[in-house]
C-alpha cells in the first residue's frame, strides 16, 4: 500500500473491502482519500496519532453474530487510537489535548467527547495508553486477579507471554508470588521472558516435545492457566491441571483464520469431563464491556507499579498508515514482539 503522509486536508482510512476467508489478505482492504470531517457545537474533531492493533479485530470482520457488530463493507476498520484534538467545539475539551478514542484506521474522526478518555500530559509515553495503561492492560490485570485469583505459592501457566497481554499477566503473577511458566513462538521470546520479565521457565510452542517440556517444569501442577491462544497450547495445558484450577478466557487466536474444525478427535467431551471432576473454573471476558467500571482501580496500580519499575513494557512501534496492514496480518502469525501500535502521524501536525 502507498498512502501519503499525514496532513491536514486529507483523511486518510483504510476500509473492509471483502470480508475474508481464513487468514486475512491485502486483497482485503481499500484505502480511501477524504476531506476531513468539519465539527459541529459540541464536538471535536480527533486527528489519529497512535493506532493500536489487536488480535479481536479479526473477528469483527467476520459476518458473524458475536458480542460485537461486524463491520460492514465499506466501513472504516475498528481500533483504539490515541488522538490529539485539533478542533475543539466541545467545552470539556482544548485544542492539543490528548485523548484515548476508538476512532479506528483513520487520520481523523469526530466525537461528542462521551466516548473519550483524557489522558494525562504529563505521561511520557501517551501510546502506552494503548497497551500497559489500556485494554492490554487491564485484560491482563482484571483476568488475572478478579478470574485467576492467584494466591502465593501457586503455578501460573500463560500463554503469548511476551505479547501485549501475556507479558503483563506474568509479571502480576510474579508480584502475587507465583511460579510463571511462559510460552511463545521462538526462543528470542522467551529468552526475554525470563531474563527481562523475571518468569521462571518459558518454553517454545513450537517444540515438539512441549508436553513432555511443560509437564517437567510445572511439578506441582497447573493452577491458574490465563488462555489467549487455544490450539495445541491448551491440548497440553489440560493434563496438567490441578483441581479448582482456574483459567480466565480472553482470546483465542489460533482460530481467528480458521476455516472448520481442527483436524483430530473431538475433545469436548475430554475437556467437559475435566472441569466437572476437577471442579475447574473456566470464564470468558470481554474486557471493557465487564470491567470498564474498574479502570480507576487498575490504572492506580499499574501506575504505580511502572513508577516503582516492577513491570516492564515493551512496545513493537510501526511507523505509517501505509505499513498497517501488513502488521495486522503479521500479528496473527505470531511476528510482533511486544504490543503492536502504528504511529499515524506526529505528535503536532504542523
Amino acid at each position: 500500500m502507498n498512502i501519503s503522509k499525514q496532513t491536514k486536508n486529507n483523511n486518510r482510512s483504510i476500509t473492509l473491502d471483502s470480508r475474508p476467508f481464513g487468514a486475512p489478505n491485502t486483497d482485503n482492504f481499500l484505502i480511501k482519500n477524504q476531506k476531513p470531517p468539519s465539527p459541529l457545537q459540541g464536538q471535536v474533531l480527533l486527528r489519529s496519532v497512535y493506532l493500536s492493533l489487536d488480535p479481536y479485530m479479526r473477528g469483527r470482520m467476520n459476518d458473524t453474530k458475536s458480542y460485537a457488530e461486524p463491520i460492514a463493507l465499506g466501513e472504516t476498520m475498528v481500533g483504539a487510537t490515541v488522538c490529539r484534538i485539533e478542533i475543539s467545539l466541545n467545552d470539556n475539551f482544548q485544542e492539543g489535548d490528548w485523548v484515548l478514542a476508538f476512532s479506528g484506521w483513520q487520520d481523523y474522526a469526530l466525537s461528542d467527547g462521551k466516548d473519550l478518555l483524557k489522558i494525562p500530559p504529563n505521561l511520557a509515553n501517551p501510546s502506552f495508553a494503548l497497551g500497559v495503561l489500556g485494554m492490554p492492560g487491564l485484560t491482563a490485570y482484571m483476568g488475572l486477579l478478579d478470574i485467576g485469583q492467584p494466591k502465593t505459592g501457586e503455578t501460573v501457566v500463560v500463554a503469548a507471554a511476551t505479547g501485549a497481554v501475556g507479558s503483563l499477566v506474568g509479571q502480576i503473577a510474579k508480584l502475587k508470588g507465583c511460579t510463571v511458566i511462559g510460552i511463545a513462538g521462538s526462543e528470542e521470546k522467551c529468552a526475554y521472558a525470563v531474563d527481562q520479565l523475571g518468569f521462571d521457565h518459558c518454553l517454545n510452542h513450537k517444540s515438539d516435545n512441549l508436553a513432555q517440556q511443560l509437564e517437567q517444569v510445572c511439578t506441582k501442577g497447573i493452577d491458574v492457566y490465563f488462555e489467549n491462544v487455544g490450539g495445541r497450547v491448551f491440548d497440553v495445558v489440560m493434563p496438567l491441571l490441578n483441581p479448582c484450577a482456574r483459567i480466565p478466557l480472553c482470546g483465542l487466536i489460533s482460530q481467528y483464520n480458521a476455516t472448520e474444525l481442527p483436524e483430530g478427535p473431538d475433545r469436548m467431551s475430554l475437556l467437559m469431563g475435566s472441569i466437572l471432576i476437577k471442579r475447574i473454573k473456566m470464564q470468558g471476558f470481554i474486557v471493557f464491556d465487564d470491567y470498564s467500571h474498574r479502570y480507576n482501580e487498575f490504572s492506580q496500580a499499574m501506575t504505580l507499579w511502572l513508577s516503582e519499575s516492577k513491570i516492564k513494557y515493551r512496545e513493537h512501534l510501526i511507523e505509517g498508515l501505509d505499513n498497517t496492514v501488513d502488521a495486522f496480518i503479521g500479528l496473527l502469525e505470531g511476528k510482533n514482539f511486544g504490543k503492536l501500535v502504528v504511529r499515524l502521524g506526529p505528535d503536532d501536525l504542523i
